[in-house]
């Protein structure tokens, strides 16, 4: 028999019961550990590697991880935040020290939640590894999705194409053809094998350099991609659904490791849907780089780019410089916006 699905009220009452629990459990963890300014070393500086619901792991300039708890005043602590901290003349329940201040931060991934309004999910990042794989299909449309969230951060993007082992000749020259409509706009795209090692090592050495983080789908093979570039991680993977071809959820909380031949990389969970509605229709419209060129030029400052007289968008596609592909997957981009508004404003 199956499981009768939950009205969006139920979800969030229950949400909210939850959400209730856990600041009473929080509200708790604080009382218990109460830490006097006496118990308290002098403040100093770490970054964030890894946030969870209660607490985070802060790396100190030296290397060492302390697990710390959170001032109350602090309204948000991710994964590659610069901190201020202090350490504990001792450990209590485990926990060996408090963060004070987070630093302002140069940048920040973030996405929307129903429940809980912009989450940011990650900080001070230098690039965003977008990882897509062929099963159950290439999307191009969940790429434009991360593609307009990278533009309107302002963080540069790689779009990587995994578990291309599983192609037949016929099939790897489409993905090719696919790929090749961004590297003409400007992105850099890389096809590998996470379970061959095809062109790992391009990876590796794109990464050596600064902060990165890969966001997709679940089941696209990212914990596999750490597997590879760190097998002491030994991250756990997930297997992909017979039934949906969407993989579990492998990665719990995001973690930033610290990579043998440079640089950083933050593991975040997988995300199945990665919404745009907090962002404004003018927003998604400047996402698309390719754009850029054309708008403010057409007939009507209000257009819709749609059969609007003497649209500049829609002119540019006729003649070959904004590829059809795109064009539609920004109209889907804004239709699915508008109707996810929609829903949100009537469960509210």
């Amino acid at each position: 028999m199956a499981k009768q699905k939950l009205t969006q009220n139920q979800k969030r009452r229950i949400h909210s019961n939850n959400a209730k629990a856990l600041d009473r459990h929080r509200r708790q963890a604080r009382k218990d550990i109460d830490w006097q300014e006496d118990m308290l070393g002098d403040t100093q500086d770490g970054v964030v590697v890894t946030r969870y619901s209660m607490h985070a792991d802060v790396e100190s300039t030296q290397g060492e991880i302390f697990r710390c708890n959170l001032r109350r005043t602090l309204s948000s602590v991710v994964v590659g935040d610069q901190v201020v901290w202090r350490a504990g003349q001792e450990q209590l329940q485990g926990i060996s020290g408090v963060i004070e201040a987070v630093k302002p931060r140069k940048n920040s991934l973030a996405r929307p939640d129903y429940y809980d309004g912009l989450k940011v999910m990650a900080s001070n990042i230098d690039r965003i590894i977008i990882v897509s794989a062929v099963l159950p299909t290439l999307s191009l449309n969940i790429i434009d999705r991360y593609l307009v969230i990278c533009e309107t951060a302002n963080i540069p993007a790689v779009i990587v194409l995994n578990k291309v082992d599983l192609l037949s000749d016929e099939e790897l020259a489409n993905a090719e053809a696919q790929l090749k409509i961004y590297q003409d706009i400007g992105y850099e795209t890389l096809m590998i094998s996470a379970q061959t090692g095809k062109n790992m090592e391009k990876l590796t050495a794109l990464l050596s350099h600064g902060t990165s983080i890969f966001v997709g789908q679940s089941g696209v093979g990212k914990s596999s991609l750490v597997n590879q570039i760190m097998p002491e991680v030994n991250a756990q993977i997930g297997a992909v659904s017979e039934n949906s071809g969407l993989g579990q959820h492998t990665t719990t909380s995001s973690r930033l490791y610290h990579l043998p031949q440079g640089g950083e990389l933050i593991d975040s969970p997988g995300i199945r849907e990665f919404g745009l509605w907090h962002l404004e229709a003018d927003q998604i419209t400047k996402g698309y780089r390719e754009f850029q060129y054309f708008l403010g030029t057409c007939k009507f400052r209000d257009c819709k780019h749609l059969n609007d007289p003497e649209c500049a968008l829609r002119e540019a596609v006729e003649q070959g410089k904004i590829h059809p592909v795109r064009f539609e997957n920004y109209h889907r981009l804004i239709l699915s916006r508008e109707e996810n508004k929609s829903q949100r404003h009537f469960v509210e």
